[in-house]
């Protein structure tokens, strides 16, 4: 074993998991698309810039923090449904996974500290949940489907955070938040306000329904550890419903944010293109036998996980075909 192990932490991480090259390169793309979207059609100096290249950074930081801290508390499960990650094959061993864990949340810190105060506040808030949740809470509470309720806050941040980014920036807006402390002032207006939550709604609802899937194929090690996910407590086939109506909710919620946002006709096609490809997907999950369900429910979760980096790569490229146009004045 120790032959095959890295020579260190950190070049293990090249081959921890498979990441696609396209996944890495829309993660990019998705936590600049908020902020970018946040902004809105106006003049691009290098403070906006500065804030969207932190913002990248912290939530990318976040990301990879959150996958390793979920990989050392889940430990116990994938040693029964995931049992080739990386810990439970003993690749690498979970003190020095842990110290990459503190590294990559300590850069997640610094970063958001940098965006503003209250970005640092969003950021710290989520991973003290995140860690009980993960750890303790997931396991213990017995409230019905309470895993996966729970789950996508660490994606909602994502939203949350890139429009906390722009309204610490000092623009004006007829609601205004100081922190006691720092003095730091978080300024927006209710249609900003608007445009957030209808992203994070869609980014709930689109998690989940990728979730969901997934849930189902990891049922045994989760009701053997107790895990409340919607599979384990209502059943496979109940789960699967769930996972659907989520999925079309997103698409109603993808229209309602093209509806309510800068976002053009464009968007609109491409993404109902998307939504339609990936339906069809959840709904051959939904005709299947209970037996059957597990390996598709993994192949379903993949393909909902690429539904929603897709759509905030799309939402990336309308506003930034937009904002050249804008600059440019091509069209």
């Amino acid at each position: 074993m120790k032959a095959n192990s890295p020579k260190g932490p950190f070049s293990f991480l090249f081959s921890w998991r498979p990441f696609p090259i396209y996944e890495l390169i829309s993660h990019v793309l998705m936590f600049a698309s908020v902020p970018m979207l946040a902004y809105g059609l106006q003049a691009y100096d290098w403070e906006i810039i500065k804030t969207i290249i932190l913002t990248i950074l912290t939530l990318y930081s976040g990301f990879f923090a959150a996958l390793i801290w979920n990989d050392i508390t889940d430990i116990d499960i994938d040693a029964v449904v995931h049992p080739d990650r990386p810990l439970p094959k003993g690749r690498i061993s979970s003190k020095k996974f842990f110290v990459i864990a503190l590294i990559f949340s300590a850069m997640t810190f610094i970063f958001a500290f940098l965006v503003s105060i209250w970005c640092l506040i969003l950021v710290e808030a989520v991973a003290l949940f995140v860690a009980f949740h993960n750890k303790y809470l997931k396991k213990i509470i017995k409230i019905p489907a309470y895993s996966e309720i729970f789950t996508p806050i660490q994606w909602v941040v994502v939203a949350i955070f890139g429009f906390f980014a722009i309204w610490t920036m000092g623009q004006t807006g007829n609601i205004s938040l100081t922190f006691p402390i720092f003095g730091d002032k978080i300024s927006f207006n209710t249609y900003d306000f608007q445009m957030m939550v209808l992203l994070v709604l869609f980014t709930y609802f689109a998690d989940n329904a990728h979730d969901l899937p997934e849930g189902i194929h990891d049922i045994e090690g989760d009701r053997k550890l107790g895990v409340k996910t919607y599979a384990t407590s209502f059943g496979e086939k109940t789960a699967a419903k769930i996972s659907f109506f989520m999925f079309v909710l997103s698409g109603i919620l993808g229209v309602l944010l093209y509806m309510r946002t800068l976002l053009s006709p464009i968007f609109l096609v491409l993404f109902l293109i998307v939504w339609i490809y990936s339906l069809s997907w959840y709904c051959k999950l939904l005709k299947l036998k209970k037996e059957g369900m597990g390996e598709l429910g993994k192949i379903v979760g993949r393909k909902g996980y690429n539904y929603l980096l897709m759509v905030y790569t799309l939402v990336f490229l309308d506003v930034l075909l937009q904002i050249i146009n804008y600059h440019f004045n091509i069209v």
